[in-house]
């Protein structure tokens, strides 16, 4: 193998142990929140760092390929998979924030069973690994695919912010975990935003085309025959 393939593996590696951290934190940021486990959310907030060092590699990695005047398909890989670890890194933030919007919920009476805010870091989770996994086994249909799953999570954020909206106006004294929630919500469905982002550019590294802003009809199945 070419020291040249050796990083195109290598950046790839790197990218796969990243999408597995930052599903770690948001996994162990929503059992934290769920259980109430301060220690656990603490977790979440010292290990931010290792998602952000996994981003510089993977840029210095990609940089140096760069360097290097790859072919067409190559440099489309490698600006693909910078964009990928920019959105792993933010999902990674997002985790951040819930942990700590955790531990001040902690400091309160739960207000209501979690059921709706489980489902949608399932669904977000989902999209992410559908995302990475349509990346490293070159299957853009997967990756469309987890593009139009991005309206279920929004419709469940949009739902939950109605519902604890009524909450905060019927009773004033839950407007802290209220908005800690709502918080938390939205950073769910921006989980889901950066899936449905890495789709994109999967969708664009392996057919050349770029769907992001360009309308619905992008988002259905390439019809095999064109």
């Amino acid at each position: 193998m070419t020291h040249y393939a050796e990083e195109m593996t290598q950046l790839k590696e790197s990218l796969l142990a990243m999408a597995s951290h930052a599903e770690s934190a948001v996994t162990r940021s929503m059992r934290a929140l769920v259980e109430r486990d301060d220690l656990l959310a603490q977790s979440v907030l010292d290990d931010d760092n290792i998602i952000d060092q996994f981003e510089v590699e993977i840029d210095d990695i990609a940089i140096h390929l760069l360097a290097k005047a790859p072919v067409a398909t190559d440099l489309r890989l490698t600006t693909v998979a910078m964009k990928i670890s920019q959105n792993l890194e933010r999902i990674g933030d997002s985790a951040v924030t819930i942990a700590r919007r955790g531990i001040e919920l902690n400091t309160e009476p739960q207000l209501k069973a979690y059921v709706d805010l489980p489902r949608m870091a399932t669904m977000a989770l989902e999209m992410m690994r559908e995302a990475i996994s349509a990346f490293i086994n070159r299957e853009p249909d997967k990756a469309r695919a987890v593009v139009r799953r991005d309206s279920e999570v929004d419709n469940l954020n949009r739902q939950l912010h109605r519902e604890l909206s009524s909450y905060m106006v019927e009773r004033p004294a839950t407007i802290s975990r209220c908005l800690n929630l709502m918080v938390i919500s939205k950073c769910l469905e921006r989980i889901a935003d950066h899936a449905t982002n890495i789709a994109e550019d999967v969708v664009y590294l392996y057919e050349a085309i770029d769907i992001r802003h360009s309308g619905q009809k992008l988002y259905e199945d390439k019809d095999p025959g064109s």
